[in-house]
């Protein structure tokens, strides 16, 4: 196999061989032949075919006009055909160029450069069989440039330069276009100006058409514009070149070149004396020739007089404003007199100056004061003054005010703040206080005192600033943590700190001490407003039942020095070794005795007062009316006024009449103890006993002599011991009991005189009286059983 390839490849370099061979002997150049492959004895060979154009360059001259077809060259070949025919192809083939039988070209039309200046194109010859002798042939046809364009400003040039610039500084460049061949004549520009009357003053550069300055004395001030023809020209200038002109506009700037001046020696102005300070009097006005962002004036005053006058730039015009500094007063200067300076900046200044010489550079001003009727003038522009808390003070201080004209008018005083604690001495302006004043509430009193003049009404304020004074007033406060000792502390443990606090702005040195004896506790004082709490003697107990605590006194050592006693409970606890509470009992709290608790406690005591006053007030007025109905003439036995609903004169249960024969035995009420909460509600109604049912009668004891037959005296002694019982049950109803009296021939049926266990009287004549007691009869009986009645 790899001898196969070998004999092959070989085989192919030679005939590759023997073709280049006979391309060189027919002395064309290699590189413009070309490989055919031809079929010899089936075998491809390859062979180089040698091209034979002639030819030369080829133009044509644009704008030419073509109205016949114009010869511009021929296509020719070396090889020699008698019959041979061409054929052209690419730009403008068969349209703009045709070709004859001979290979002459022709040109159909006249062409234009600046459109397309060549032309490509590719030829062919046949022979008369139509057999391709000569292939691929290139040509290029170029169009030649005419003078046939003008040259072309693109836009407007416009240029600015500074005044009083040096010679040759540029101003603008200008630049045209000519769209004919830049390589030859026809596209070459100059640069010129047309003469005119600013030609003197700028010149251009032919070449790059830069306009620059040919002098150094341009003034905006005498000529701020210039126009400048420029011209264009191709041909190099020459006189057969096209031209073209152009308008160049320069504008000259501004620059600060001239002096500001005064446009007046002398200015008069007349000014009212409360003129206000700060604003303007009157304008010197100036000249300066520059532009207003050039003009740079500096004013000055000479002399004293600078001090109540001062010059300012006015704004847009840059003017000199003469502004007041301080207040005119016609009574004390009625006219001024002074000069002022005006002087340009130098640091941009650019001299010489036109008008250096004739410059106005110092005014003189007059100014003339004007009276007016001023308000009053105080003599300070704030009062402050000093007044002790808690004081009545006549003289605070006084508040004065003068009118300043020459007519020295009267002048009240007023204080405008309605509630301002001081008044004020219309007359003299003399402050005192209206009442005591307290720093802690309020540390400092601003108002605004009036001074008007007469008749005229022309007023003026002044602010007053009362500081209110600190005194020793406030007592100190105790402040200390929560305290407590352990069961195991011994003697001289630190078991707390104590601190104090005070209202008052006094430095206080507070001291501390025990009010009162304490066989537990000590305080040691160390005199520096801090104070300890030891342990004097032990040991505590938590199941002690009284609780710890000490009287602690505390002074602050002013003059007059303030003390308040507090009392400081203290727990007691369990402690583990590290003085670390397990357990603990609280002690009672302590108690201060300041004011604001002694005025608490005084104002509990008095509603208490009161409340105990309209109470007995009230007993007494229901004792006038009970009084009253017992002295009406006839008693009865039986209810007649109660407070409650009840069951009227049937109701048995809820009244036992004989409750009121107790006080004729030993006076007093024995009063069940697990029955003192019902007492009280037991008035209103029938399921329960009363409030009678539950005293214990004593039915042996003598009578006293209200119950000889006095059931109405019975009744008001029963009352009066009610009364004074305090640890009796209150009423809430009041029960009126009576007979029909000793005079009755029947007799009393009152069951009072009998004692609750029974009666030995005999009542069997009732059974004679009718039907109408036989109940009454039965009850009564000899055979009946005893009752006890409680109602």
């Amino acid at each position: 196999m790899m001898a196969w390839l070998q004999l092959w490849t070989t085989g192919l370099m030679a005939i590759m061989s023997v073709s280049l061979a006979a391309a060189g002997d027919s002395g064309l150049p290699a590189a413009e032949g070309h490989v055919e492959i031809v079929k010899k004895e089936n075998h491809p060979v390859l062979f180089r075919q040698k091209r034979d154009w002639i030819w030369n360059s080829l133009y044509v001259e644009e704008e030419k006009p073509a109205p016949i077809a114009y010869k511009i060259g021929q296509l020719k070949s070396s090889q020699r055909v008698d019959v041979k025919s061409f054929k052209i192809e690419g730009e403008g083939a068969n349209t703009i160029f045709t070709v004859d039988h001979k290979g002459d070209l022709f040109v159909t039309r006249s062409l234009d450069r600046e459109e397309k200046n060549a032309y490509n194109l590719i030829a062919r010859m046949y022979d008369g069989n139509n057999k391709l002798i000569e292939d691929s042939g290139e040509f290029l046809v170029q169009v030649t440039d005419i003078n046939d364009n003008t040259p072309v400003f693109p836009r407007t040039y416009n240029g600015s330069i500074m005044e009083r610039s040096t010679i040759g500084t540029k101003v603008v460049e200008v630049r045209a276009t000519d769209a004919d061949d830049p390589t030859t004549a026809n596209g070459e520009l100059r640069y010129s100006l047309i003469p005119s009357g600013d030609v003197s003053t700028f010149q251009i550069d032919s070449v790059t058409g830069v306009i620059s300055c040919k002098t150094n004395t341009l003034d905006r001030e005498a000529k701020s514009r210039y126009v400048v023809v420029v011209k264009a020209q191709d041909m190099r200038g020459m006189a057969s070149g096209s031209t073209s002109t152009t308008s160049v506009t320069i504008t000259v700037a501004d620059t600060n070149d001239n002096i500001a001046s005064f446009t007046r020696k002398t200015y008069e102005l007349l000014v009212p004396e409360d003129h206000m300070l700060n604003e303007k009097i009157g304008t010197l006005e100036l000249e300066d020739r520059d532009e207003i962002q050039n003009k740079e004036p500096i004013f000055t005053i000479p002399n004293e007089n600078g001090k109540v006058f001062s010059v300012h730039l006015s704004i847009p015009n840059k003017d000199g404003n003469l502004m007041l500094r301080q207040a005119l007063d016609y009574e004390t200067t009625s006219s001024y007199t002074f000069t002022v300076q005006v002087r340009e900046n130098l640091k941009n200044l650019r001299f010489p100056a036109d008008n250096v010489n004739s410059a106005v550079t110092i005014a003189q001003v007059n100014i003339k004061v004007l009276d007016v009727d001023e308000a009053p003038v105080f003599s300070q522009p704030v009062y402050t003054f000093t007044v002790l808390e808690e004081r009545l003070v006549n003289n605070v201080g006084t508040v004065s005010a003068r009118d300043p004209d020459k007519a020295s008018k009267s002048i009240r005083y007023s204080i405008l703040d309605k509630d301002c604690p001081l008044s004020i001495n219309p007359l003299t302006g003399q402050l005192s206080t209206l009442r005591m004043l307290d720093r802690e509430l309020e540390a400092t009193h601003m108002f605004q005192v009036r001074a008007q003049e007469e008749p005229s009404g022309l007023e003026s304020f002044v602010k007053v600033n009362i500081i209110v004074q600190d005194i020793n007033d406030n007592k100190p406060e105790l402040s200390v943590d929560e305290i407590f000792v352990c069961e195991n502390d011994p003697t001289d443990t630190v078991i707390g700190t104590l601190r104090a606090e005070d209202e008052d702005d006094q430095p206080a040195s507070f001291s501390f001490s025990l009010a009162g004896e304490s066989s537990n506790f000590s305080i040691r004082d160390y005199g520096n407003s801090t104070a300890d709490i030891t342990v004097k003697q032990g040991p505590f107990s938590l199941d002690d039942p009284k609780d710890y605590s000490v009287d602690v006194r505390i002074s602050d050592g002013g003059r007059p020095a303030q003390t308040s006693v507090t009392k400081l409970s203290i727990k007691s606890c369990r402690c583990d070794a590290r003085r670390i509470p397990t357990q603990c009992k609280a002690g009672a709290r302590r108690m201060g005795v300041s004011v604001h608790a002694l005025i608490a406690i005084l104002l509990c005591i008095l509603t208490i007062l009161v409340i105990v006053i309209l109470f007995v007030m009230r007993k007494r007025y229901q004792k006038d009316s009970l009084s009253n109905l017992k002295n009406s003439g006839e008693i009865h036995e039986q209810l007649v006024t109660y407070d409650e609903e009840g069951g009227g004169e049937m109701d048995t249960n809820g009244y036992d009449v004989s409750i009121l024969s107790s006080a004729c035995h030993d006076g007093s009420l024995l009063r069940h103890p697990e029955r003192h909460g019902h007492g009280h509600g037991h008035a209103h109604g029938h399921a329960h006993p009363s409030l009678y049912a539950m005293v214990q009668k004593t039915p042996h004891l003598a009578q006293p002599t209200a119950c000889k037959g006095d059931m109405a005296v019975m009744i008001e002694v029963k009352k009066d011991e009610a009364d004074h019982d305090r640890d009796g049950f209150p009423y809430d109803t009041l029960h009126i009991y009576g007979y029909e009296g000793p005079e009755s021939l029947a007799g009393s049926l009152s069951s009072l005189g009998s004692s609750s266990t029974g009666s030995n009287l005999d009542y069997d004549f009732l059974n004679d009286w009718g039907p109408r007691f036989r109940t009454l009869a039965e009850l009564y009986g000899v055979d009946a059983p005893d009752y006890y009645h409680q109602y």
